[in-house]
């Protein structure tokens, strides 16, 4: 598992099966049972993907009585959407000055041919 926290989202977000089980849990609390349902997996492998999602911090988990019940914690993904709203900004920053420098281009070649 990378070292980072960032890192760690990422690589836990990177699966389709991790993904759909983050978008249960934003309708609420959900057991492993439940987790489990929709997929043709078996239990085993449903744990590894619990794993990878707590270890990340996307989730916790906790017993009560005989089930095991999974919540999302949301600081680590607003932490990942953070970074990727930061480097949007920066590209379309980057970008809209590319634009700029290509229209002031295109005017000079324009002013270069009507001469």
């Amino acid at each position: 598992m990378p070292t980072d926290q960032l890192s760690g989202t990422f690589q836990a977000l990177a699966d389709p099966t991790r993904r759909a089980m983050l978008a249960r849990l934003t309708q609420g609390e959900a057991s492993v049972q439940e987790l489990a349902r929709p997929f043709k997996m078996s239990l085993p492998a449903i744990s590894k993907h619990l794993k990878v999602l707590e270890k990340s911090g996307l989730i916790v988990r906790r017993s009560e009585a005989q089930k095991r019940l999974c919540k999302l914690e949301t600081q680590r993904m607003k932490d990942a959407v953070d970074w990727l709203e930061h480097h949007r900004k920066l590209w379309e920053d980057r970008l809209d000055r590319l634009d700029e420098y290509l229209k002031e281009l295109q005017q000079k070649e324009e002013k270069e041919r009507k001469k």
